[in-house]
């Protein structure tokens, strides 16, 4: 099958490249420079901006694409940017006539106040989904693997601070996954006709709550940071406390943070009788990203990078 990947120099989309290659499909990369991109051979790459209509028309001669572009990294206005560049590309694969589009959302239910984050996310879900196409939704929290913004964040905390005071969302429950077995089921979708139009959520094997996320990555780093809960640090606060002692920028950590309020646990687990993926344990997924030398995301992609 003829397919393209948007945002195919980011966190997910570098993945996918070679895991579509390696399943028999002919791929089309979408990326803004060329010329910073090392395409995997056989891989055909477009330059284009999401941003821009007409100039990425090229790459939607595909049967179907993967919408992997996320602009939280461009600061305050990325939910305007996200979505612009979701009707945008949504209008132009509906005029080339592409049937299918397949999109990794966010997890969380909409009845508890989402962050901006992720209510940016599942506006960009609704806008692809208005489109004369079948969508694909996969729904997850957070993506454990070198390279993903959340990860980098909990990693360099946990590793960094002895002591850390947080807000009171450390004790919210989330249900990472691995980023190859996201990658797994991102793939799988695309062969099974059925799961055109669906959506589905997917996570790892373990619900743990953010507390238990820090203590069990520090601890696989050597240490084992104490976490003290406390009811009156603000997000803004929280973000500016990342940007001093990691490498995440105030501008990403502010909507991370404020997105770990919200519970991000699979209720709906279809997809796991649809596509056989062996899910790794938590610690075991830890243990793989800290020693993983994957390529990092080095472009923006078509508008935005992705990580989560």
């Amino acid at each position: 099958m003829d397919v393209l990947v948007t945002g195919a120099t980011g966190f997910v989309g570098c993945r996918l490249v070679p895991a579509l290659l390696d399943a028999g499909h002919d791929v089309t990369a979408l990326v803004r420079d060329a010329g910073r991109y090392d395409a995997p051979d056989g891989v055909r790459t477009v330059e284009g901006d999401l941003l821009e209509p007409g100039s990425f028309d090229a790459a939607l001669e595909v049967d179907a694409a993967y919408y992997l572009v996320h602009s939280m990294r461009a600061g305050a206005d990325f939910e305007a940017r996200d979505r612009r560049a979701a009707r945008n590309f949504a209008d132009a694969a509906a005029a080339a006539g592409v049937e299918r589009v397949i999109y990794l959302g966010g997890l969380g239910e909409d009845r508890d106040r989402l962050s901006e984050h992720l209510r940016s996310r599942r506006e960009v879900e609704r806008i692809l989904g208005d489109a004369d196409y079948a969508l694909t939704t996969l729904r997850a929290a957070i993506l454990i693997g070198r390279g993903s913004a959340s990860f980098e964040m909990i990693r360099q905390l946990s590793s960094r601070l002895p002591v850390m005071v947080t807000p009171r969302w450390v004790d919210t429950k989330c249900q990472p996954i691995f980023v190859d077995d996201a990658i797994a089921y991102l793939v799988g979708v695309l062969s099974l006709p059925e799961t055109a139009g669906e959506t589905y959520e997917i996570g790892g094997p373990d619900v743990l709550t953010y507390r238990e996320i820090l203590l069990r990555v520090g601890a696989k780093r050597g240490r084992r940071p104490v976490v003290l809960p406390v009811p009156v640090l603000s997000t803004r606060l929280s973000s500016l406390w990342v940007d001093l002692v990691t490498d995440v920028p105030a501008a990403v950590a502010r909507p991370l943070i404020e997105g770990l309020k919200n519970p991000v646990v699979v209720r709906d687990h279809r997809i796991e009788s649809l596509i056989d993926v062996d899910r790794t344990p938590f610690d075991e997924a830890v243990a793989r990203a800290l020693g993983d030398e994957s390529p990092r995301e080095t472009d923006a992609g078509a508008s935005g990078r992705v990580g989560r």
